[in-house]
């Protein structure tokens, strides 16, 4: 096992940083298999090579509850990228930035469980406001991210 070395090591904050962001990924992966999942459990398969595999042609067919799974689960997934990725930029250029570990931990924190929380509401279709309360609360400490980058860029414009 390849171990981190001992000056990245040092740095606490992106440490604590690459943490949550592995956890955000590994979310990622599990949207998509769950989405592979409710096609074999419906035996509602999109490709005709899956379908001959998993029992004949006669499973190349479109369901409605699958259809609606993978709209949900396709939606919570896009809406990850959108906000994920930008959050691994934001994340690592403030890890950078010597910040507060207990304040940059907070804002990690906030945001994996915003994000984690905003996939359960996609998911179980839980009532409104949920999805956005989650959304907006996992953008504030991008938000606070992003201004910080700003400022202590500020002067090499």
């Amino acid at each position: 096992r390849a171990a981190p070395s001992p000056k990245m090591m040092e740095n606490t904050v992106f440490m604590s940083f690459t943490f949550y962001s592995t956890i955000l990924i590994l979310k990622m992966y599990v949207v998509a298999i769950i989405t592979g999942q409710v096609r074999l459990r419906k035996k509602a398969f999109a490709n005709p090579e899956d379908a001959l595999r998993n029992g004949g042609l006669q499973y190349y067919r479109e369901d409605p509850d699958v259809e609606r799974n993978l709209i949900s689960l396709f939606r919570a997934h896009h809406n990850d990228m959108e906000n994920i990725f930008p959050f691994l930029f934001l994340g690592a250029i403030y890890s950078l930035l010597d910040p507060s570990p207990a304040v940059a931990r907070i804002h990690f924190f906030i945001f994996c469980v915003g994000r984690i929380i905003h996939t359960i509401a996609y998911l179980l279709g839980l009532r409104a406001p949920t999805r956005s309360v989650a959304y907006s609360v996992a953008q504030l400490p991008c938000f606070s991210m992003a201004l910080q980058i700003l400022l202590a860029t500020t002067p090499y414009w």
